[in-house]
């Protein structure tokens, strides 16, 4: 009994040494990341999605290291250790689970963006692009959806998995039902204009509209019965 509480004791004198010694994930909102960006003037900024996302946007001196990819840890160790670095993704997920890697290697300062890209764009934040797009206009979009058909706006991308395992079935449901149903597909990132105007801040994303007014929508992946109900009850 002796025994078992002194190695408590033990354990929560560590943790409390550990916590209070900076060895944490700074999780900050996206105005507080860019304030602390600013005034950092050593920082480095890790952007840890696909090259495909990176080529998009990014923010301005980012460095690109897929989370996903297999030389992630290998890239990650040419960085300074000792300098604080500033890591985000599409919308938290990835970049939270980098951030806790690169503390485990010896990072002692590391700030995770939440919310990433999806957030910073939303928040009209500077970024930059690889990737001259034209992509379509609030204008062109509500003349597509203006029509005595249900309009299902599949908003996706190619690195995004879900969406890439539901476009099978809603291609299929589009021709099913091509009689009252046409299918729209928007590439989340060719068509930043848009995305900014309609506020999707996530993906995948469906929506049905009719006669120009949402009727239905869905973020993540979606079972065809569900769209199923909604097309048979319009």
């Amino acid at each position: 009994m002796m025994k078992n509480l002194i190695f408590l004791l033990l354990a929560s004198f560590i943790f409390a040494c550990e916590s209070g010694n900076g060895q944490n994930v700074n999780k900050l909102e996206v105005n507080e990341f860019e304030k602390k960006l600013v005034n950092s003037s050593n920082a480095q900024i890790l952007d840890v999605r696909t090259p495909e996302e990176f080529k998009a946007n990014h923010l301005k001196n980012a460095l690109n290291a897929d989370y996903n990819g297999d030389d992630f840890e290998n890239m990650i160790e040419s960085l300074d250790k000792q300098k604080p670095i500033f890591v985000y993704c599409l919308s938290g997920g990835r970049s939270s689970s980098a951030a806790k890697i690169l503390l485990a290697k010896g990072f002692v300062e590391v700030y995770d963006m939440k919310g990433g890209m999806a957030a910073w764009k939303a928040n009209n934040k500077p970024y930059e692009s690889l990737i001259k797009k034209q992509g379509m206009s609030i204008e062109d979009f509500n003349k597509q959806i203006a029509t005595d058909k249900l309009v299902l706006v599949d908003f996706n991308a190619k690195w995004c998995a879900p969406c890439q395992k539901m476009l099978p079935m809603v291609t299929a449901l589009a021709e099913t039902h091509q009689d009252k149903l046409t299918l729209l597909k928007i590439d989340f990132d060719a068509n930043e204009d848009l995305v900014k105007a309609l506020k999707v801040n996530e993906i995948p994303l469906l929506l049905i509209y009719k006669k120009g007014e949402i009727i239905w929508q869905k973020t993540g992946l979606t079972e065809k019965s569900e769209l199923e109900k909604v097309i048979a009850e319009n």
